[in-house]
């Protein structure tokens, strides 16, 4: 990274934090998203003078943050922002001996980092518990239903159509374990139990609408069967980047444990499903 690069990053983010400011709903989070903002553009104004160039944002990394604040909510695009500040801190750690003034403005970026922790309160995340007793039992049981299912009948029009109403039950049956669960936490979490069925329940059904998909696409029970799997893999993968970044916890440590429990109890319902065919005698 050079002179040019920091300076073209401070104006940008200070663009991106001004329009998060305007997202916040809470007043005193918007207040400190301001602060931030100003600070980050004196720094780009430190550098400014050094450069003598005056540059312009990058324009697509100011949409692109904007465009992930409203999607998945202010907490996962500040921890995104905040996880270019270790780069930033190696650059002006390189650059203090000849510029000492950099070391300001690194304790300035720490300082940055502490302020976005204290005001990391997102309604998206409340509900996360949610959305992850929907998603993970979806995960789990239709994982390891719809491999039993597709050795027992091979016949993807059977298997869609029983895993799309085992589901639909499924999920309304979740939603009530997820009303139920959460009027015990109301007041600890201020959750809403409506709420917080709903996210469940939607989690569940899309879930499971997702992992069916295949076998509604398609006539090869094992090709759909691989693309049931492969979609299992890249929810686990999306939900968990969502969360690792939000909650700044370990990718790996999550995605494998439940990468290995939903295609664990498929492997397992598989053989279950080979063994029922073959006792009972099956063919559809």
């Amino acid at each position: 990274m050079n002179i040019l690069t920091q300076q073209r990053n401070e104006i940008t983010e200070h663009v991106i934090y001004s329009r998060l400011a305007k997202l916040a709903k809470d007043p005193q989070n918007a207040a400190t998203l301001q602060e931030i903002a100003a600070q980050e553009l004196e720094h780009y104004h430190f550098w400014q003078k050094i450069s003598g160039q005056e540059l312009r944002p990058n324009g697509f990394k100011v949409w692109l943050h904007l465009l992930l604040a409203r999607i998945f909510g202010l907490s996962f695009s500040l921890r995104l922002m905040e996880m270019g500040e270790s780069e930033a801190g190696e650059f002006y750690d390189a650059v203090a001996k000849d510029y000492p003034e950099a070391l300001k403005l690194k304790e300035e970026e720490l300082e940055h980092e502490e302020k976005l922790i204290d005001i990391l309160h997102d309604y998206r995340l409340v509900y996360a518990g949610s959305i992850v007793l929907g998603l993970n039992d979806a995960l789990v049981e239709f994982t390891g239903t719809l491999a039993g299912l597709t050795l027992a009948f091979a016949d993807n029009r059977i298997v869609g159509i029983t895993g799309l109403i085992m589901g639909f039950a499924a999920s309304l049956s979740m939603a009530a374990s997820g009303y139920l669960s959460s009027r015990e936490e109301e007041e600890k979490e201020e959750l809403n139990p409506v709420t917080a069925a709903i996210y469940t329940g939607v989690s569940y059904i899309l879930t499971v609408a997702l992992l069916v998909l295949p076998y509604l696409l398609q006539n090869d029970p094992y090709l759909a069967l691989a693309s049931m799997l492969a979609t299992t893999v890249v929810i686990i993968a999306g939900y968990t980047y969502y969360i690792s970044v939000a909650k700044a916890i370990s990718f790996k440590k999550r995605f494998f444990e439940m990468a290995l429990i939903s295609l664990g109890v498929a492997a397992v319902s598989f053989g279950i499903g080979m063994v029922v065919k073959q006792v009972f005698g099956i063919e559809v």
